[in-house]
């Protein structure tokens, strides 16, 4: 029976807004500013109404809020890796999710998806779990 607050304890943002891709492109999510994460932070992918193609997640850094010259987090700051975060046929088949984590050296994070082998797609979205620096005082009381 849980009895600590986890809702507290972690921050949920949509990284990556739930749309169809039906090409082979990438596509950027939203800009997040990780100034108040210390545990560094999840990218959870999911996908729906599947019919071919891969998804695969690439995560970008920067200093810039505009991601000026961005570049891929370093494989070993992933925890992880982007190939078994991708979406494919394999996915569409069982949960529906995958994750990558990551602790980064800039401020600013950025998922990307870059889809392959598409030509009808698949609907992709992804949310981003950070652990916050500070959190009410309630939820260490647990």
């Amino acid at each position: 029976m849980p009895i600590k607050d986890i809702r507290s304890n972690v921050l949920d943002k949509y990284a990556f807004p739930v749309q169809a891709i039906s090409s082979d492109t990438t596509t950027s999510g939203a800009i997040i500013d990780t100034a108040d994460f210390d545990g560094g932070g999840m990218f959870t992918l999911l996908c729906s109404a599947y019919t071919d193609g891969t998804y695969t997640p690439l995560i970008q850094e920067s200093d810039d809020s505009g991601m000026s010259g961005a570049t891929a987090v370093a494989d070993a700051n992933l925890i992880g890796t982007e190939a078994g975060a991708a979406l494919s046929a394999v996915t569409a088949s069982g949960a529906n999710l995958n994750s990558i984590g990551f602790f980064g050296t800039k401020r600013y994070v950025r998922l990307q998806i870059v889809s392959a082998s598409t030509s009808s797609g698949a609907t992709v979205g992804a949310t981003f779990t950070g652990s916050p620096e500070i959190v009410p005082s309630a939820s260490l009381s647990a």
